[in-house]
């Protein structure tokens, strides 16, 4: 018999009964509809075991990475230690290094940490303030030895935690850091595979993140990243970005200005268009769009149109108004 633990209780798992059941039984609200795994309203999180490969069928492969599963479809192979998506892991601290401008209105903000931290490049975390003030924000950069996080943060009007970033977080300062969250990050395996990155403003930095793990692994398919900004002043890594398709033959990078009457040797239309203007199928890609809700969930229906399953299309909204990112 095997025991299932969410938070501070643990109860037995009954044989042929599912971890949903289990827990159901046990009075835990777990949100449930279809229980048949379609519905996938039952998502959970192992913190320690695997689930059966059984009980992620339909999953999304970085979602399947993380070990969630459909608990409807979970009939547990060892103890396992549980939880709903939004139940937070243990957080840690981490000490400002370095805060550099990028664009008028976009700091580079990087954190090292002592304690253990796992996450993948192109996911997000929770930053909390000494006051309790949280806000999320994208890690910009890939695991390295050097136990950093770095994150491009755009100064919103009338942003609490943005505008103190920018007037009065200092180096020295500490930060509280959540568990990383999301699904919008690089998975290796189909190497071959076409990458499309469509990101605006600060909506660059997962995808940085991701551009840099995917050469970092390996990937030989081809790469192509269209940034875009209504002006030249929302840009930012131009220069890094054509070094680094310089460096690299299969990374191609589009700088896009979507603002009337702007000179520029970028190219002039909004990044969403461009880049699905560039190919005439998305039969077989993989899609990450990063950056302002109305570009993501828009380009997210037209990826779709043109052929790119939607198990291949990962996405990273920054909605500004509830998370400042």
């Amino acid at each position: 018999m095997r025991s299932i633990t969410i938070g501070e209780s643990t109860f037995s798992c009954q044989p042929n009964e599912t971890v949903l059941e289990t827990l159901l039984r046990g009075n835990i609200q777990v949100p449930n509809g279809c229980r048949q795994g379609l519905c996938q309203a039952c998502l959970m999180r192992s913190l320690d075991n695997s689930p059966p490969v059984s009980a992620q069928v339909g999953l999304k492969d970085t979602l399947q990475k993380q070990n969630y599963f459909l608990a409807c479809a979970c009939h547990p192979e060892q103890d396992m230690t549980v939880a709903l998506p939004n139940q937070q892991g243990a957080s840690i601290e981490a000490g400002v290094i370095k805060k550099q401008l990028l664009t008028p209105d976009i700091v580079q903000l990087v954190l090292e940490y002592q304690s253990p931290f796992n996450f993948f490049a192109g996911q997000f975390v929770n930053l909390k303030r000494p006051d309790g003030l949280t806000r999320s924000y994208s890690i910009a950069n890939i695991p390295l030895a050097k136990n950093i996080l770095e994150f491009h943060i755009r100064r919103l009007p009338n942003g609490q935690f943005s505008s103190w970033v920018y007037d009065e977080l200092e180096v020295g300062a500490q930060l509280t850091i959540s568990e990383a969250q999301g699904s919008c990050h690089y998975l290796p395996g189909r190497a071959e595979q076409p990458l499309m990155l469509v990101g605006t403003g600060s909506g660059l930095a997962p995808l940085y993140g991701i551009i840099a793990d995917a050469l970092a692994q390996d990937h030989s398919g081809p790469i192509h990243l269209f940034h875009g900004s209504r002006d030249l002043n929302g840009l930012y890594f131009v220069d890094e970005m054509r070094e680094l398709a310089e460096k690299f033959d299969n990374f191609h990078y589009t700088p896009c200005i979507s603002g009337e009457g702007i000179e520029s040797d970028h190219v002039q239309g909004r990044a969403h268009d461009i880049a699905l203007s560039s190919t005439e199928t998305l039969n077989g890609w993989r899609v990450f769009l990063c950056g302002h809700p109305e570009m993501v969930n828009q380009t997210k229906k037209m990826a779709f149109m043109k052929g790119a399953s939607m198990s291949d299309i990962y996405v990273d909204a920054f909605h500004v108004i509830q998370t400042e990112k």
